[in-house]
């Protein structure tokens, strides 16, 4: 880190076991990501006076290249934060998870979520309730009125746009779980 780690207590008397707590977590932030440029943690207690019932507040500050992270673990988050290593712990689980996020962005390593096959009735038969799905890539897949999720085969007309499942059937690709493409059908 460029700048030295931070340390701040409020309501909460300063010890080597929770300075120690704070630095072996903000070591494993810098194991994870060595870009850190600086850290400031504010641990609180909301009011010395009272002997039971104080849940510790732990704020953590985390300054990466073209970013600020923060987490703000606050009373009532959890009640198991009247135990100061636990409140201590989930603040840097929290921030754990923010940076290795941020790492794998800078890589371009985000998460994707594969959309589903698509495209459009091609033709229907009623009387043996099926019909054919053209693909953008123009091949015909067989559905079935049974492979329908949130619709009846009668809503269907050609040219319907459709999300689907491709499986290989006994006669060749067929399409299961076929949903209308559309703004009240959510995948």
């Amino acid at each position: 880190m460029e700048v030295p780690l931070s340390i701040t207590f409020r309501n909460v008397d300063r010890s080597e076991w929770i300075e120690q707590d704070v630095r072996s977590h903000v070591d494993k932030l810098d194991e994870i990501f060595d870009h850190i440029t600086s850290c400031k943690v504010v641990i609180e207690a909301p009011h010395k006076h009272h002997r039971h019932g104080n849940l510790y507040r732990v704020q953590i500050h985390l300054s990466v290249p073209r970013k600020e992270l923060t987490v703000n673990k606050d009373k009532g988050d959890h009640p198991e934060h009247a135990d100061l290593h636990i409140a201590i712990r989930d603040a840097f689980l929290a921030m754990r998870r923010q940076v290795e996020a941020y790492a794998r962005e800078l890589r371009g390593d985000m998460k994707t979520h594969e959309t589903p096959p698509h495209g459009r009735v091609a033709k229907l038969d009623p009387d043996k309730n099926c019909g054919f799905i053209e693909t953008p890539d123009g091949r015909t897949i067989y559905f079935h009125q049974n492979s329908l999720l949130d619709t009846d085969y009668e809503q269907l007309k050609p040219g319907t746009e459709v999300r689907f499942v491709e499986e290989d059937g006994d006669k060749g690709p067929q399409a299961t779980s076929v949903r209308l493409v559309g703004r009240h059908n959510h995948l």
